[in-house]
């Protein structure tokens, strides 16, 4: 699977906040991140199915 860059703007005080529960967590900025949209996607599809896209 291919790696893909992704721009955000935060504003500083989230982004630091971020840090915090990362640094917490003992993952960086980046892997806190995907665990949280890697969440919301599982959350998605327990509610709406699979996401599937037509090849």
């Amino acid at each position: 699977m291919a790696i893909k860059s992704l721009s955000i703007r935060i504003e500083q005080e989230l982004l630091d906040k971020l840090h915090v529960v990362a640094d917490y967590e003992g993952r960086s900025a980046n892997s806190q991140i995907l665990i949280l949209i890697r969440r919301c996607v599982e959350r998605y599809e327990q509610e709406h199915g699979e996401i599937k896209f037509g090849k």
